[in-house]
Order: C-alpha cells, then sequence, then structure tokens
C-alpha cells in the first residue's frame, strides 16, 4: 500500500531542510532541533524537525552525484 507520508530521516541520512532548501546529512538532534551538516562538510546548522525532509532514493542519488562531479572539477 503506498503511503504520501514522509519518513523523517535517520542519523547519517541525506536531508533537505525546507525552510532553507539547504541539503545536508542528519547528524542528529540537540535541543528539539536537527543538527545537520552540508554534504561536503563544514559548519552545521539547526533545522526545524517538521521541515526537515528525507529524500526518495531517486532525489538521493542526484544529490550524491552532483556533489560528486563538483568535487570532480575543483580537484578533490
Amino acid at each position: 500500500m503506498a503511503s504520501n507520508q514522509q519518513t523523517k530521516p535517520g542519523i547519517g541520512e541525506l536531508a533537505k531542510d525546507t525552510a532553507t532548501g539547504r541539503i545536508g546529512i542528519v547528524m542528529g538532534t540537540i535541543g528539539g532541533h536537527v543538527q545537520m551538516q552540508p554534504v561536503r562538510g563544514g559548519l552545521e546548522w539547526d533545522a526545524m524537525p517538521d521541515k526537515v525532509a528525507a529524500f526518495r532514493a531517486r532525489k538521493e542519488l542526484s544529490a550524491r552525484l552532483a556533489v560528486r562531479n563538483g568535487n570532480r572539477r575543483a580537484g578533490l
């Protein structure tokens, strides 16, 4: 049975902060907020739990491929 309800991402999973449009990796929760880190690393940011959406497999693959291609262009 298909469901339109989105599942919440777990720690280490790729997710989107729909409030800001940023994509990152879920690092954990603290003080009622979800801690997210940019895919390429960097400073974590706080996101509201109801604004963090899990990626479907196809969108996650597309986002990871874009990061990898960006890394190749940057010589990383």
